[in-house]
């Protein structure tokens, strides 16, 4: 992963099909006489949001449903909230799901998480489904901050060290992955970034808006789409967004390569499914999602919040989906993060 981080990031035979139709929300796989896998068909699905309500996965997972169901591609899609340590609880939970018509959200956060965590479960072991967003991540402070610039904050960090916290998402995760850069570019060593960073991890959005607000942390994290209504309301002051160029939400705060600190972090996001569900049942769930990505609905969606479309299904998402592991694994490692 280089300074310029972007990015950065498959019915069963006919005696299983009536199984399916009850333990699988209506789905219902296809087999030719012999049995052989031929189509599924969904007319549920059910989403898992790997963390608590508030944060982007959450807004993810929502406006997934009720697109989904508004745009009758299925008949329901509810939401189940599984947090905790950056959505590996949730990970292992997938790992022991029968259904097949399950999607989880998942993202970078998740790739992160598990190299932090250490965790057995890991995303290789399921189903790559399709990456559905990026969005670039903003940095703020309280309005009334001592800090104007990102300069001052990343100065009285290298200054101060633990003095200075730093809220966001789930340890490991892009917005961990950013502070740790940041630094990096201060001129830390992964050592002495491990030493001063004092992160304070949250497992949803609410949580970090709420020690941001309240004066108890100096600086936060997170994306555009999750920090924008305060920002908007003068009750949180944005320092510096993580994209190439400045963002349409925000187009006066400036980027932080701008600021003078080489660095383009993106927050992508996507949905997985239980590993090792057949290739219809894949096919099935690509082709809903698919149809929810070419709605007009969704690309009003995407606009209303700030997400940029990044959708890849198939061998473009495992192939994508691959290096982003390296690479954050790398980077990790690079900035002290993990061993």
């Amino acid at each position: 992963m280089k300074k310029t981080r972007t990015g950065i990031l498959a019915a069963l035979a006919t005696a299983t099909a009536l199984a399916l139709t009850s333990c699988a929300g209506g789905a219902v796989p296809a087999a030719d006489e012999e049995g052989a896998d031929e189509a599924a068909s969904f007319t549920d699905v059910s989403i898992v949001v790997p963390a608590d309500p508030g944060g982007g996965w959450d807004q993810t997972g929502r406006a997934m449903s009720d697109l989904l169901t508004g745009e009758k591609i299925v008949d329901s899609a509810p939401v189940t909230n599984v947090g905790g340590a950056g959505g590996t609880v949730g990970l292992a939970q997938l790992a022991n799901q029968k259904d097949p018509n399950t999607l989880m959200v998942m993202g970078l956060v998740m790739v992160g998480a598990v190299e932090t965590n250490a965790s057995a479960v890991r995303i290789e072991d399921m189903t790559p489904i399709a990456r559905l967003t990026d969005e670039p991540l903003v940095v703020v402070v309280p309005a009334d901050s001592k800090y104007d610039t990102l300069e001052d904050l990343i100065e009285d960090i290298v200054d101060k060290g633990q003095a200075i916290t730093i809220t966001g998402g789930s340890a490991g995760g892009a917005d961990h992955i950013l502070a740790g850069l940041m630094l990096e570019e201060a001129g830390l060593d992964g050592a002495e970034i491990a030493e001063k960073l004092n992160y304070t991890p949250n497992s949803g959005g609410g949580e970090a808006t709420t020690l941001i607000l309240g004066g108890k942390v100096a600086a936060g994290i997170s994306g555009v789409g999750e920090f924008l209504q305060h920002i908007e309301a003068d009750t949180m002051k944005a320092l510096a967004v993580s994209s190439e160029e400045p963002v349409e939400q925000l187009p006066d705060v400036e980027t932080i390569t701008d600021a003078g600190y080489d660095v383009v972090l993106t927050n992508w996001r996507g949905v997985i499914a239980p590993g090792g569900i057949d290739d219809a049942s894949r096919a099935e769930l690509e082709r809903i999602v698919t149809e929810l990505h070419d709605s007009e609905a969704w690309t009003a969606e995407l606009e209303d919040r700030g997400w940029a479309d990044a959708f890849l299904t198939g061998a473009e998402f495992d192939d994508f989906l691959d290096s982003n592991i390296e690479e954050v694994t790398a980077t990790l490692k690079n900035i002290g993060l993990v061993g």
